[in-house]
């Protein structure tokens, strides 16, 4: 058996202790061969993207998840330009090489998805995933140019763990703003893209879905609590410690898998 890259993603004690120190075994990623492990991140990848659709990421042909290919770590997944989120199957998904040509698949990749994605899998070796869309919360946060305050226990997640882009200059079409974007993100789980809408990443598809998903769901609450009034901030000292506590490259994976239980049980074809 070969180790998937998610194995650095081993159970961590913060969320072990909510499980109430029972002898269960806190549950991990699979380690799995090249084969299977290429498949699993395809499955996962296909079923993002239906759940991205399920919450009304999708704007026309905008936005894009990708997954490095486990073996050609220069190539990356990605759904084909022009798809509905919500028709993606795993047969469906493109194989994009580092220069941008479709190895294997038969649609077109959208320019952008490349221009950017690529630029972000090559700057963070470490990152299995990307994922961007326009969504309604993210993209009107994005025009604040502001970073998300720590307001919540959810929002937590990305204290001092997301930058912001400050600039735009149309549809990104260029691998030069690619770079940029990659810059700006850093060493961080997410970016906010001004007046475009948001970038995250993760260790694992699970978890490059989840960041984008709660990040929306934090826009939204700070959109709504600025409009009612004015927010109380968490401390700094407790926003890092609540950060470390949900913000693991682990809690962002476990996250995801009930959304992931739900999302194949009710469209079982996206396995297709």
């Amino acid at each position: 058996m070969t180790n998937s890259s998610d194995d650095t993603l081993a159970p961590d004690d913060t969320l072990a202790k909510f499980m109430g120190g029972g002898q269960a075994r806190f549950p991990a990623p699979p380690q799995l061969s090249i084969e299977d492990e290429r498949l699993h991140r395809k499955q996962r990848l296909a079923a993002a993207l239906r759940l991205f659709s399920k919450f009304g990421f999708d704007e026309g042909v905008a936005g894009h998840i990708t997954a490095r290919d486990p073996e050609l770590t220069d190539h990356f997944w990605v759904n084909p330009f022009g798809m509905h989120f919500g028709h993606i199957r795993v047969s469906d998904l493109l194989l994009v090489s580092h220069d941008g040509k479709v190895v294997e698949g038969t649609q077109p990749v959208n320019q952008a998805a490349f221009a950017i994605h690529s630029q972000v899998h090559a700057a963070r070796p470490d990152v299995v995933a990307a994922a961007h869309a326009h969504s309604p919360y993210g993209k009107t946060w994005s025009t604040l140019g502001r970073l998300l305050d720590p307001i919540t226990q959810d929002v937590c997640a990305f204290f001092g763990d997301h930058a912001l882009f400050d600039d735009y200059t149309g549809v990104v079409l260029d691998t030069e703003e690619g770079k940029r974007i990659a810059y700006a993100l850093g060493e961080n789980k997410a970016a906010i893209l001004r007046n475009h809408g948001n970038l995250t990443v993760g260790h694992s598809v699970d978890e490059a879905a989840w960041w984008f998903i709660t990040m929306d769901r934090s826009c939204q609450t700070q959109l709504m609590a600025e409009a009612a009034g004015t927010p109380i901030l968490i401390d700094a000292e407790m926003a890092q410690l609540t950060c470390s506590q949900v913000g693991t490259h682990t809690a962002g994976w476990f996250n995801f898998q009930p959304l992931y239980s739900r999302i194949t049980r009710e469209q079982p074809d996206l396995f297709d």
